[in-house]
């Protein structure tokens, strides 16, 4: 990051790496949990359930690639070792046992909740004033995530009606 840049986080930097190497830890988790779910679901609309799940993953892959940029730029190291995703991580990981569409949803649902509020608590702590690169970095991660609770509730809608 260059000098400006520098100077407008200033102190505040070593904190901000920390709350985004937690969210980047987050990110991976939640990558892996849609990746691994599209491929094994099963139950009624299971092709529309796939195709949500891996959309949502190429997403939170995205996510997890702009957590790393905005933390290499702060000075600091995104996590290097996945065993530390489970640690730093502040949603954690279902593992889904069941395969069922409707486990499947309730289990992302579930981790989106929480990554909004995750990500909402984030914001007051960055603040607009604090890191401006940042708090809009993670707006604009935290709109995702509320668009992605909604469409898996569409789904889990759609489904109960059948």
């Amino acid at each position: 990051m260059g000098t400006r840049g520098k100077q407008i986080v200033g102190e505040s930097a070593k904190e901000i790496v920390e709350l985004l190497n937690r969210a980047l830890a987050d990110e991976w988790l939640a990558y892996y949990q849609y990746w691994v779910g599209a491929l094994i679901v099963k139950g009624p609309m299971r092709p529309n359930v796939q195709a949500e799940l891996s959309e949502h993953a190429k997403e939170e892959f995205g996510h997890a690639g702009m957590l790393a940029e905005r933390i290499i730029q702060l000075g600091g190291t995104p996590i290097l070792n996945p065993a530390q995703w489970q640690k730093l991580s502040g949603c954690g990981y279902d593992e889904p046992k069941d395969p069922h569409v409707l486990k499947l949803l309730e289990q992302n649902i579930k981790g989106e909740q929480c990554a909004i509020v995750s990500y909402n608590t984030m914001l007051k702590k960055i603040m607009v004033e604090k890191d401006p690169i940042t708090f809009h970095l993670i707006r604009k991660i935290m709109g995702d995530e509320v668009k992605h609770e909604q469409d898996l509730q569409d789904l889990e809608e759609d489904i109960k009606l059948i």
